[in-house]
């Protein structure tokens, strides 16, 4: 698995460009250690007038989201790139190898990011709704679940593993979980979530 920095997104749309800019200098700032930034501190970060940050995203728990999200996308795409495996068990605990080892490249990086990820926004932010896609792409088409439960299994799953890994990161995040027990102990929540849709208790 690749252990590289997180790499930014690249610009597509009118205006995408701007809003990278910033996100950019939002993680170069946590990069060095500065997670209390400003939203003054990252415009000049970036290079943009005060107003941009708060054009282009309203809030710093916003910035945070956004951050969050190119967290998962990298997920996704190294997750996609790894070998296929045929089994959906298999495949969710690749997935939680695969997004443990994308926190723990930048662990204070990121427990910056997941601190902010609970805090009052103008908006509803889409982490949920991101991290359950990542569960929906790594369960597949339930291959090796039960037949019977398979259907359920499908709808039920990605959002019970959203919250679970969620849960196991805040845990992290707080210090209370070592770097080292993060992917094993989701791993195991992941195996109890498993038990009832699949033949046999998942691998470790």
């Amino acid at each position: 698995m690749a252990n590289s920095k997180i790499e930014p997104s690249s610009p597509g749309v009118r205006g995408e460009a701007l809003r990278q800019r910033v996100i950019d200098a939002a993680e170069r700032l946590l990069r060095d250690g500065k997670a209390d930034f400003s939203m003054r501190d990252l415009a000049a970060e970036a290079g943009v007038s005060f107003a941009t940050p708060f054009n282009q995203f309203g809030s710093k728990a916003a910035i945070m989201q956004t951050l969050s999200a190119r967290r998962i996308d990298t997920m996704e795409s190294r997750f996609a790139a790894a070998p296929p495996l045929t089994d959906a068990a298999g495949r969710v605990l690749l997935a939680i190898d695969t997004a443990a080892a994308v926190m723990l490249e930048e662990p204070e990086v990121n427990r910056a990011v997941m601190g902010w990820l609970g805090a009052a926004s103008s908006s509803p932010g889409q982490v949920w709704a991101r991290s359950t896609a990542l569960w929906t792409l790594a369960l597949g088409s339930g291959d090796g679940l039960i037949a019977a439960r398979r259907d359920q299994a499908l709808r039920r799953l990605p959002g019970q593993l959203a919250f679970a890994f969620r849960g196991v990161l805040s845990f992290w995040t707080a210090g209370e979980l070592s770097d080292e027990a993060l992917a094993p102990t989701a791993r195991d929540l992941a195996g109890a979530l498993l038990l009832g849709f699949t033949e046999r208790r998942p691998r470790r």
